[in-house]
């Protein structure tokens, strides 16, 4: 209905009606901000032959969405985000312990998406806030490069 209604809206502009579908997603995903996320999974990924891990938790609202593919597949694209990038920190609150390096480099929430550089990483979990319906938050992660032993980062 609401894909009905956003064409109506745009009077037929398909173009128009997804990018009103976004603003609404959008909107949705503030208003979800605050509900507190109990649930969730861990999600585990190897890269490179096994020379860079990544362990990410990704926490949602009910344990029903922590099953859903579309959450699945978040926490999966979130891992092989970290392992790509090497984010510092999580959210941009925390970035004091990241002096000297840019915002959009040391920030996982603020990077560009690997999949699809227009986008930011909260971008993306945003357009999944939209489709699941509940709030999501990436609450801590820990990336192993083989050889370094300062490579853990803890968002917690």
């Amino acid at each position: 209905m609401d894909c009905r209604r956003a064409l109506l809206e745009a009077q037929g502009d398909i173009e128009k009606a997804r990018e009103l579908l976004k603003q609404q997603g959008l909107v949705l995903a503030k208003k979800k901000a605050g509900r507190t996320v109990s649930q969730g999974l861990i999600e585990a990924y190897i890269h490179g032959g096994g020379r860079i891990g990544v362990m990410v938790e990704i926490n949602c609202e009910t344990d029903f969405t922590a099953r859903t593919n579309e959450f699945r597949q978040l926490a999966h694209h979130l891992a092989m985000q970290i392992a790509a990038m090497s984010p510092q920190v999580i959210s941009g609150e925390e970035l004091s312990k990241t002096i000297g390096m840019e915002p959009q480099t040391a920030c996982l929430l603020l990077q560009p998406y690997i999949k699809d550089p227009t986008l930011t990483v909260q971008d993306i979990i945003d357009e999944t806030i939209a489709k699941v319906g509940e709030n999501i938050r990436v609450s801590r992660f820990s990336r192993f490069e083989l050889g370094e032993q300062e490579s853990e980062n803890d968002g917690s």
